[in-house]
């Protein structure tokens, strides 16, 4: 075999070990990958079962216990509300009224089911995307910049 044969069967194996290497990482990154939606979107854009990340404004007066010490609220980007049932310890900073991001899976007439709940960490504190969807429906009520 020549030189030049060589060369291009090495380059052909570090490529195909390349390739092999990405597929490895994209299908063990798959199951841990969380989308963020706006609760009006949550129908649209999420699975049933899928894992995604809840975001937008705790609606007042729908903080309430379950009889199994589960906690449920509503969650609102100002056009629609979907509910979170959470069964754990909220976080010190949760109230109604504030920006809160739940993570877990919804189904289709259920509501949310949460397996974490983080709330701002300051006064200024909202993320992005609930910034963003909160502008769109024209309820955003702070400065330009989230």
């Amino acid at each position: 075999m020549r030189r030049r044969d060589q060369r291009l069967m090495m380059i052909a194996a570090a490529g195909a070990v390349l390739v092999l290497a990405a597929t490895l990482t994209f299908v063990g990154l798959r199951d841990s990958i969380t989308y963020f939606v706006a609760p009006s979107e949550l129908a649209e854009k999420a699975q049933s079962g899928q894992r995604v990340r809840l975001g937008g404004l705790v609606v007042d007066g729908t903080l309430r216990r379950d009889e199994d010490g589960a906690m449920r609220f509503a969650v609102t980007d100002g056009a629609t509300q979907v509910e979170v049932r959470y069964a754990g310890i909220l976080p010190d900073l949760f109230r109604e009224g504030q920006g809160v991001v739940a993570e877990g899976t919804w189904t289709p007439g259920a509501a949310f089911e949460a397996d974490r709940v983080l709330a701002k960490h300051d006064e200024n504190y909202m993320p992005r995307e609930v910034a963003e969807a909160i502008k769109q429906r024209g309820e955003w009520k702070g400065e330009d910049a989230p």
